[in-house]
């Protein structure tokens, strides 16, 4: 991958993730939580309203997350820019910079398809961080995962990322 290439696929994430950010925006008053659910006099509530008030939550966690990790990859990768366009920085430095944007692209790809994936089991919130030669996956699953989801989880992580360090966890 050449300057050009890495440069143009930068663009394009950083676009991505400003686009994901006004969406957030704009929307930001659909789909919030409706504080008017909430039972304020001491008296309980019924088992409908408690459950839709959890998924409510629930949903916004997963929204919640998956912003604010694009903000704080959208700032890392501007970080990275600035090292590789500053006239100041010497070679071995625009070097590292680029290898360090390079492997943010990939791991932000590979992300995102993780995530893609295991939605597509039937999942109906999935999250994945992955550092390094560590995955972090968070699904969206009202009871304990059973052993056959879990591995079917590290097989799908193993399979797009070649990680074998994966921690899931259900929200």
């Amino acid at each position: 991958m050449n300057k050009k290439q890495a440069g143009i696929i930068v663009t394009l994430l950083s676009l991505i993730v400003c686009v994901g950010i006004l969406a957030v925006r704009v929307n930001s008053g659909m789909g919030g939580l409706d504080l008017s659910t909430l039972s304020t006099d001491g008296n309980s509530q019924n088992e409908d309203d408690t459950d839709t008030t959890v998924s409510d939550t629930s949903a916004n966690y997963f929204y919640d997350s998956k912003s604010a990790r694009e903000q704080s990859d959208s700032n890392y990768i501007k970080g990275l820019e600035a090292i590789i366009e500053a006239d100041n920085t010497d070679a071995t430095q625009k070097q590292e910079a680029n290898a360090k944007l390079e492997a943010k692209t990939t791991a932000m790809a590979n992300e995102s398809r993780i995530e893609l994936s295991i939605t597509g089991k039937g999942y109906e919130e999935a999250l994945c961080y992955i550092d390094d030669n560590k995955a972090r996956v968070i699904v969206k699953n009202a009871s304990k995962l059973t052993q056959d989801q879990v591995n079917e989880i590290q097989d799908i992580v193993l399979n797009i990322a070649k990680i074998y360090d994966v921690s899931i966890e259900c929200k």
